[in-house]
């Protein structure tokens, strides 16, 4: 019988340095906290409905990822601050990763049907996607700056400070022209002293001076090189939202949103947010 398990192709012994015995050492387990993770999906409803599973874990790692894209952009954004574009550049390609990510798990939740999604609705309440501190923190570190925004954590003291804080701080945008003015680019002086708590708004003369940097890509490589960085993520974000948008609408159409925003047309409205509008509009005076 042991030769038999010996020869069966199907069967792996475990060599004899693998660890078995973690009384007095860390396993995989304790080092992820999974008995903390594992049993932070707790499905309200009643009778249990089967779905409610698949739409906890879908935003709960939803909120894993943005905390990682957080890390990312803030390491990102403080890199720039000091000029080491390098690694900074190194960041933003990992948080594009992090945005396909985000993106494509939207499809999981696109096999809930309308009418397995009705019968856990109830349960969510009041809660809803647009809560999410998180994203929030995202959208400031990218510039899309909301004090009314900050106003709706108000039940969250760590997260309202965390989204003050964040408004009055320079986004990775601000960082990038504050970056090109010490390197000697002609950056507008009103861009670099503005109320950082406003949204950044699209400036001529800014335009210009991309003009400049994509004219002649081999001399300003680096800039070149960032720039399209943030097109791309503007561009993976706003894939991330238009997936939300057709999901949202795929399960529940145009009805008014858990949170009560009005759903499809509220995240339709979004899809005309942009981060970086100097980065597009050079597009159109390339080659002119």
């Amino acid at each position: 019988m042991g030769e038999a398990a010996a020869d069966n192709p199907n069967r792996r012994d475990l060599e004899e340095g693998i660890q078995r015995d973690f009384s007095r050492s860390m396993s995989y387990g304790d080092y992820l906290r999974l008995d903390v993770l594992l049993a932070a999906q707790q499905p309200l409803s009643d009778p249990p409905q089967h779905d409610e599973l698949l739409f906890i874990v879908q935003h709960q790692t939803s909120e894993l990822w943005l905390k990682l894209m957080i890390h990312e952009l803030r390491s990102a954004r403080a890199l720039i601050r000091t000029d080491d574009l390098a690694p900074a550049l190194k960041r933003m390609a990992r948080i594009k990763h992090i945005q396909h990510t985000l993106t494509d798990q939207w499809s999981v939740l696109a096999t809930l049907t309308p009418s397995e999604y009705a019968e856990i609705r109830p349960f969510l309440a009041t809660s809803s996607g647009f809560q999410s501190a998180q994203y929030r923190e995202v959208e400031f570190l990218l510039g899309n700056k909301n004090a009314d925004m900050v106003k709706v954590f108000s039940h969250d003291e760590s997260a309202q400070a965390a989204l003050e804080e964040l408004l009055h701080e320079p986004s990775l945008y601000d960082e990038f022209l504050a970056h090109l003015a010490r390197q000697g680019y002609d950056i507008p002086q009103r861009l670099l002293d503005r109320d950082w708590s406003q949204p950044h708004t699209t400036d001529d003369d800014l335009v210009q001076v991309f003009a400049g940097v994509y004219a002649a890509p081999a001399q300003h490589w680096g800039v070149y090189e960032t720039c399209e960085e943030l097109v791309d993520i503007e561009d993976n974000f706003q894939q991330w939202r238009f997936r939300h948008l057709q999901v949202v609408q795929r399960v529940i159409g145009h009805k008014v949103g858990t949170g009560g925003s009005s759903g499809v047309d509220f995240l339709r409205r979004a899809l005309s947010l942009t981060f970086f509008p100097e980065l597009y509009e050079v597009r159109t005076r390339i080659g002119e």
